[in-house]
């Protein structure tokens, strides 16, 4: 399968599924970094304890989230992100996630940039913030602030949402006063914090990750424009290899019917991105499938 075929695939993820596998891609290079050049290059991507340290590298209260200790770290991250994912994205759309996914993240690197700056037991210990735990945190008590009596299948028994959720906050506040891990903790109920007070605003109809989603797209728009507009303001023409004829024509039948077919799938592929997979009609699926075998 080439890079078209492995497009398709992971184009058909959800937003959940996505995020998992970047978070899976990004241990395993980390790790092979890690173990050609040394744990240092780390560093600039977790989040420091000390707040002038974070004010040299603003980019670590997001970047932390990807970085993992171990493998049992990120499969049980990654595992709780995946079925709390599902029920959200049962409720909501994409963007809906992304926000209290991100908005976790941060408000834990917040909470514990916090905590490790006023406190005085805190102050002063060298430590630093990896894990995605804020972000999954944040939507698993979303799940449970917003759908409290839905319930699920724990073990051998049917527990409601609302009992989890107060479960996992009292593991971790619990937890706290034995010294073990306290950032990680901190960090945890940040990321519930946030998901709580998402979920409740959510209920009474105020979207407090509107303005971050906004932020987000005005980013991602800025990078569309510098790569899409030259200075007139017209897009770019893509390159094309034009084949010349034994008459000197410089047309070439098959390589437009070439690119009619990359059309296609990249529309396809848009839809996708915007409305998921089952927006596809029958045709669209069919099409798609069928590029991916050749692919």
């Amino acid at each position: 399968m080439n890079g078209g075929g492995l497009r398709y695939q992971y184009a058909r993820l959800s937003i959940a599924e996505k995020l998992i596998a970047v978070n899976v891609l990004v241990f395993i290079i980390m790790g092979l970094i890690t173990a050609l050049i040394g744990p240092n290059i780390e560093n600039w991507f977790a989040l420091p304890q000390d707040f002038f340290d974070f004010l040299v590298q603003p980019w670590s209260i997001v970047t932390y989230s990807f970085l993992h200790g171990d493998i049992f770290h990120i499969l049980w991250n990654m595992y709780i992100l995946y079925v709390a994912g599902r029920i959200l994205l049962n409720l909501f759309d994409a963007k809906r996630f992304l926000n209290v996914y991100f908005l976790g993240v941060i408000m834990g690197g917040l909470l514990f940039l916090l905590c490790y700056n006023i406190f005085p037991t805190l102050m002063g210990q060298q430590t630093s913030l990896i894990g995605a735990s804020a972000g999954v945190m944040a939507v698993l008590i979303f799940v449970c602030t917003y759908i409290p009596n839905q319930e699920v299948r724990v073990i051998f028994f049917n527990v409601k949402l609302w009992q989890v959720g107060v479960f996992v906050v009292l593991m971790d506040l619990v937890r706290i006063p034995m010294g073990s891990n306290i950032g990680g903790h901190l960090a945890h109920l940040g990321g519930a914090l946030l998901g709580y007070v998402y979920a409740r605003q959510l209920y009474h109809g105020t979207d407090i990750g509107e303005g971050f989603s906004k932020f987000v797209d005005g980013i991602s728009d800025l990078f569309k424009k510098s790569t899409a507009t030259v200075g007139n303001g017209r897009k770019n023409a893509p390159m094309k290899t034009v084949y010349r004829k034994q008459n000197g024509s410089s047309t070439s039948t098959s390589k437009a019917s070439r690119d009619d077919h990359q059309q296609k799938i990249d529309a396809i592929l848009d839809k996708i991105s915007k409305s998921g997979y089952e927006s596809l009609s029958k045709a669209e699926k069919d099409y798609l499938f069928k590029a991916g075998k050749e692919d």
